[in-house]
């Protein structure tokens, strides 16, 4: 028996030795376009000096160019602290928004800023209550995004690794089906597809001025499948009140009307999505695995590659992956931007293996659940916690792929 123990002991030595050795000899392809092996989404802390200036020009008390001077010297701070830290695709923090996604909309053509009663649902608060409405027909020409994006691009060490951030279509069109804002929309268009059409040319529009200007890494970020997937904070009982039918119409128009805006693109134009499920104040709007919205997110959607909240149970099992296209990649937003406190690094890189199951290891990278400050607030950790979580991407990022 001792004899028996103790060669299954030397086998069982040996083979975790050789399985060791073969997963730290095996080479990976080296990323050198969007998305690296170690990214993040794009948002990040504003400054305190920002957050002042801001509150004053809104006061009346500083001039747009005052303000506008107080952003630029914000940003150029932002480019190096990003370059500093190591980061292939560098944005400008969104510092000149308030909102992730409707200034965007804002600077569209046809599109008025609009107080509401009552502003978005999350878990533990109520955002502020702003909306973007229809004031006419859409259109994309001259949007302010375009002239922010040169500046960023303008500062960078390398030209090469901007990145750009704007909401994705579907985002837009589901504010605009709002029931506040549904009135406004039917005035102008009397058709979905008309309504589609006209989205997408001004993204089309936007998408070319930013690529002229020198763009080729374009994020889409999305949160229309993360409130299909599951539970909204807002809803009675905790539950989604959705019925199928409806469930299975807005999955088809929110595929339909991204990729209507994707198709034609320039062909070295990246185009990334970020899908997450809510991010204010480090609270979350929904809840729910992605099973419900995989087919046809991860079997219709153009992207280049998927950025995906994994950082907590809301976010579900690894399992809707398996869906993914063989010519994508998914980027694990496995550590959270919502809190500063720093996850354990092996338990990072044992779930990175878990998804692997599912999509190979050379297909996935790895980066934060979503931005530091999806809106002006900025969520709940410092600066110094938010560089050490990026730190801690990096560091996975090494570990498991070597760069």
């Amino acid at each position: 028996m001792g004899m028996i123990s103790g060669i299954v002991i030397h086998w069982h030595k040996h083979f975790r030795r050789n399985f060791i050795m073969t997963e730290s000899t095996q080479t990976f392809t080296k990323r050198t376009t969007s998305p690296f092996r170690f990214d993040v989404v794009g948002s990040f802390l504003r400054p305190q000096n920002l957050k002042d200036a801001r509150k004053q020009f809104a006061a009346g008390s500083i001039s747009s160019d005052q303000l506008k001077q107080v952003e630029d010297d914000a940003i150029i701070d932002l480019i190096k602290k990003e370059e500093n830290a190591g980061l292939k695709s560098i944005t400008d923090g969104e510092f000149r928004r308030s909102w992730w996604h409707l200034d965007f909309f804002w600077g569209l053509n046809g599109v008025e800023k609009t107080a509401l009663k009552r502003g978005y649902v999350f878990n533990d608060e109520e955002t502020r209550a702003e909306t973007a409405r229809l004031s006419g027909k859409i259109t994309g020409e001259s949007h302010p995004f375009v002239e922010h994006f040169k500046f960023l691009r303008e500062h960078l060490s390398d030209p090469k690794t901007a990145k750009q951030t704007i909401p994705a279509p579907a985002q837009f069109i589901a504010e605009l089906y709002r029931p506040e804002n549904i009135e406004a929309t039917n005035k102008y268009y009397s058709s979905e597809d008309e309504l589609i059409t006209d989205i997408a040319a001004a993204y089309k529009q936007v998408a070319i001025d930013l690529y002229d200007a020198g763009l080729r890494v374009l994020q889409l970020d999305d949160c229309t499948w993360g409130m299909l997937a599951g539970s909204h904070a807002g809803a009675k009982n905790g539950t989604n009140t959705i019925d199928q039918a409806t469930l299975d119409a807005d999955k088809e128009l929110y595929v339909k009307i991204n990729n209507a805006f994707i198709e034609g693109l320039p062909a070295d134009l990246i185009v990334n999505t970020h899908d997450c499920r809510g991010n204010y104040h480090s609270t979350w709007a929904s809840a729910g695995g992605y099973d419900s919205v995989a087919d046809p997110l991860f079997t219709e959607e153009k992207v280049h590659s998927y950025f995906l909240e994994y950082d907590s149970d809301r976010a579900g099992g690894f399992e809707p992956l398996a869906k993914v296209k063989d010519d994508q990649l998914v980027v694990l937003g496995l550590i959270t931007s919502k809190n500063g406190e720093l996850e354990d690094k092996q338990t990072i890189i044992d779930r990175i293996h878990e998804a692997a199951k599912y999509v190979p290891l050379d297909r996935l990278c790895v980066s934060t659940q979503c931005g530091f400050a999806s809106t002006e607030e900025g969520n709940v950790l410092t600066e110094d916690q938010q560089w050490a979580k990026i730190e801690l991407v990096k560091e996975v990022a090494k570990d498991v792929w070597g760069d």
